[in-house]
């Protein structure tokens, strides 16, 4: 290889692919989805309004959206093969169970050898519907509980949260995870989204995509920062005082222990999703009547910043968001791919509609060639 073609470790920084679906400016901390700023979206738009602007590019008409609510609707119900097959999987990694059972929903989509560019957008419209409702059921199933029937008259982010706790969510727990489920819709090309870029542009199918984009989200370098947040809260105590939150913290960066939900890969400012699921967070903990997760999260975050000069990440105030909102923490990674697979079927259909097989190189660093062969019975 020549210099120019001197590999760089995790491909930082390497434009691997045109997109009109999403763009980041680190510098400035400005993140897009189609040119439409997320600052906007979080405000004023709703999540299937997001998901049909990520798929199309444009902002939907309201019939348009009526239509794509109505076909959000009619997937949303999962088949009862589905619910024996959670029931017979064994406990263990939520991110496992989501898996396998995207993965056998294929095998009951009733397009699922159709590759055709309307097919590919049908499933990418039943696979949303459907996730959201297999990690909700599936959250709930785990808990000891029953299965829930979908309410048509619910938006998305609404009949998650009924699947998952058996009760209709008030207008405000509706649209917090509403906002978070948008501000977390897509990314371009993270680990996961690659994944499933690579898999679509072996001319796959729409689920296997999904699921390589499953498999790269359950590693913890990708997803699962929100949790560990969550988990450091509830170790600190929700009765700390701000003198113990702040030793706390201080202590771990005396240790250099790494303080989760800090710090990105793109942003060099202030991630622009944190700015709203803090506002979420604020509000979620005034309706409960104790805003004290999120008070300490804001005193971890002023240490943060006066101590590294780092800004806090979408994973810190998503943490006490989806905890107040009687979110599981095992199933908060799930929760990303309930949000992220809009994205994820965004990208697999732009790479169908302009396909090049995906084939880096690879700089080989093993022993010189030509190596002799040495006999088995003299090694």
């Amino acid at each position: 290889m020549t210099p120019v073609d001197a590999p760089k470790a995790g491909l930082e920084g390497v434009v691997a692919a045109s997109s009109a679906i999403c763009h980041i400016d680190g510098e400035r901390g400005v993140l897009s989805y189609a040119g439409h700023d997320i600052h906007d979206l979080a405000r004023e738009a709703g999540f299937e309004e997001v998901c049909y602007l990520l798929w199309h590019r444009r902002l939907p008409s309201r019939a348009e959206l009526g239509a794509l609510r109505s076909a959000l609707a009619a997937a949303r119900r999962l088949p009862e093969a589905m619910l024996r097959l959670m029931r017979s999987l064994p406990a263990g990694h939520a991110m496992d169970a989501l898996r396998t059972l995207v993965s056998a929903l294929a095998h009951s989509d009733p397009e699922a050898d159709d590759q055709s560019p309307p097919a590919a957008y049908r499933k990418a419209v039943r696979l949303t519907a459907q996730v959201g409702s297999v990690v909700a059921t599936w959250g709930r199933l785990n808990a000891g509980g029953g299965p829930m029937e979908p309410d048509p008259a619910l938006g998305h982010a609404a009949n998650f949260l009924l699947l998952l706790t058996g009760e209709r969510p008030s207008a405000l727990e509706a649209r917090a995870l509403d906002v978070a489920l948008i501000l977390h819709a897509d990314h371009e090309l993270n680990a996961s989204t690659f994944a499933a870029r690579v898999t679509a542009a072996t001319l796959s199918d729409v689920h296997s995509a999904a699921v390589a984009g499953i498999g790269a989200l359950k590693g913890p370098l990708h997803g699962g920062a929100n949790a560990e947040v969550m988990r450091m809260l509830l170790a600190i105590g929700e009765d700390a005082d701000d003198a113990r939150v702040e030793r706390t913290v201080r202590d771990m960066l005396a240790r250099k222990a790494k303080v989760p939900g800090f710090g990105h890969r793109v942003y060099r400012t202030e991630d622009p999703r944190a700015t709203h699921l803090r506002r979420m967070s604020e509000e979620m903990g005034e309706r409960s009547g104790s805003t004290r997760w999120y008070e300490m999260s804001r005193r971890i975050e002023a240490v943060m910043k006066a101590e590294t000069k780092i800004d806090a990440n979408v994973d810190f105030y998503s943490a006490s968001t989806y905890y107040m909102l009687g979110i599981p923490i095992e199933l908060f990674t799930p929760v990303f791919a309930v949000s992220r697979i809009a994205g994820w079927t965004a990208h697999v259909l732009e790479q169908y509609a302009d396909n090049r097989l995906i084939r880096p190189r690879a700089e080989y660093v093993g022993p010189e060639y030509p190596q002799p062969f040495t006999p088995l019975d003299r090694r």
